[in-house]
């Protein structure tokens, strides 16, 4: 009888019984992540288009003048004008942006796994690196500025406020490895570079992505400072560097275009790192695994 009743409820379609994929059911959570999806896509479009049309707007009708503010239309076309400028200057800025958080990544995963090595080593020099992380890029950067050449010096502070992040979420995922599947290596004796390589980084990995990801957007931040302050000395040839000019000059429409292009270069670099954390973890990891269907 109760072989009867299944097969008249897998026949009826009844969602209670019938767990396929196509069930009423799952066709429903599809539809749900579907809509969440596009309304997470759409609602930010439609509110960025709706702030831009009252900016153009409030710019027409009050007769602002382009040296006070700028229409989008006009920061657009001034973009497409100036864009040979714009263009390599933003090469200049991404170059040490991508210098700077190399060195902080190695830098700081390196530095970490010393410290996960030899505690003597991890309370001598750790304090350091606070120091380093709290002490403002805007008073350092002038500083480097007189000692370094200028190049270096904008290097210096992209690493400087990128190299923190990575170390301290690297150092923090090292020491927060299960002990149990620690003792279960030594159980079974594997040698310190076993439990590193097979255990301790791959357990840490979540840890430093999260560091790369917020390194990403800071080593952008420090060579901007960096390229500023040297904008402020008559050096420099980054897209900062432009902003501060075109600040001198009044030349506000180029200064909106070059800092629209700031925006979507860290906007790009931010869905880049966490592209590679969703590909590093995607198949194992609870915070990358997709939600249940």
């Amino acid at each position: 009888m109760s072989e009867d009743f299944s097969a008249h409820s897998r026949a009826s379609g009844n969602p209670a019984v019938n767990k396929t994929s196509g069930s009423p059911l799952s066709r429903g959570r599809a539809g749900l992540f579907g809509r969440d999806r596009t309304l997470r896509l759409a609602l930010p479009i439609a509110v960025l288009a709706l702030l831009l049309a009252i900016w153009e707007a409030a710019v027409q009708i009050e007769n602002i003048p382009p040296y006070v503010l700028p229409g989008p239309g006009l920061i657009v076309r001034t973009l497409a004008s100036d864009w040979a400028l714009l263009c390599q200057s933003l090469i200049v800025t991404l170059v040490t942006t991508f210098e700077g958080f190399l060195l902080a990544a190695v830098g700081g995963v390196g530095l970490a796994v010393l410290f996960n090595r030899s505690r003597l080593v991890e309370y001598s020099l750790y304090p350091y690196a606070v120091i380093l992380q709290v002490t403002p890029i805007v008073a350092i950067a002038p500083l480097l500025l007189i000692y370094l050449p200028q190049p270096l010096a904008v290097l210096a502070c992209a690493w400087i406020v990128a190299f923190f992040p990575v170390l301290a979420n690297a150092t923090l995922g090292l020491h927060s490895v299960d002990r149990n599947l620690v003792d279960l290596f030594t159980l079974y004796g594997a040698s310190r570079g076993q439990m590193l390589w097979r255990l301790k980084l791959p357990s840490a990995l979540p840890y430093i992505l999260g560091g790369l990801r917020i390194a990403g957007g800071l080593s952008l931040i420090g060579a901007v400072v960096a390229e500023i302050a040297a904008g402020s000395a008559g050096a420099g040839s980054g897209l900062a560097y432009r902003i501060a000019e075109s600040g001198y000059r009044l030349n506000i429409p180029r200064m909106f275009a070059a800092l629209l292009l700031l925006s979507v270069a860290g906007i790009v670099i931010f869905y880049v790192l966490s592209f590679v954390n969703y590909l590093a973890l995607r198949h194992w990891h609870e915070s990358a695994l997709g939600q249940e269907r």
